[in-house]
């Protein structure tokens, strides 16, 4: 599996917790800086951000990736759009939340979402059942 990390470092506790979640092991990490100039217009900046990512049409097909997206809400809406585009189906995504441990900020890893299971089950309410 291929994470594609558009946010803050993943740590080795984090990787182990994405690892067990899954079921299976990262076997590469691809770190896309995710940052942008709000006085641009987003959509080319994320094009930009996705053609960083460096795959060939053919892997982003086929290939088992899974995203940390951006924490910029909008960044991380537009990038899915994009990844969609370019994978043809929604990719599952890491959601990481804050962990309270003393003085210190930690991070954990709450989730592994699938998206497209997510839309799948969400084409049944538009279709009544």
């Amino acid at each position: 599996m291929i994470l594609i990390n558009f946010a803050h470092p993943i740590t080795s506790s984090q990787m182990e917790q994405i690892e067990s979640l899954l079921g299976q092991s990262i076997h590469r990490v691809l770190e896309i800086n995710s940052q942008i100039d709000v006085n641009l217009p987003l959509a080319p900046q994320i094009t930009q951000m996705a053609d960083a990512v460096g795959l060939t049409p053919i892997q982003w097909q086929t290939e088992p990736i899974l995203i940390n997206p951006p924490s910029l809400n909008y960044s991380a809406l537009l990038l899915l759009v994009e990844l969609h585009g370019r994978m043809g189906y929604f990719p599952p995504i890491i959601r990481i939340r804050p962990v309270s441990q003393g003085p210190m900020q930690k991070f954990e890893v709450a989730e592994i979402i699938n998206l497209q299971s997510l839309r799948e089950n969400a084409r049944q309410t538009r279709n009544g059942a």
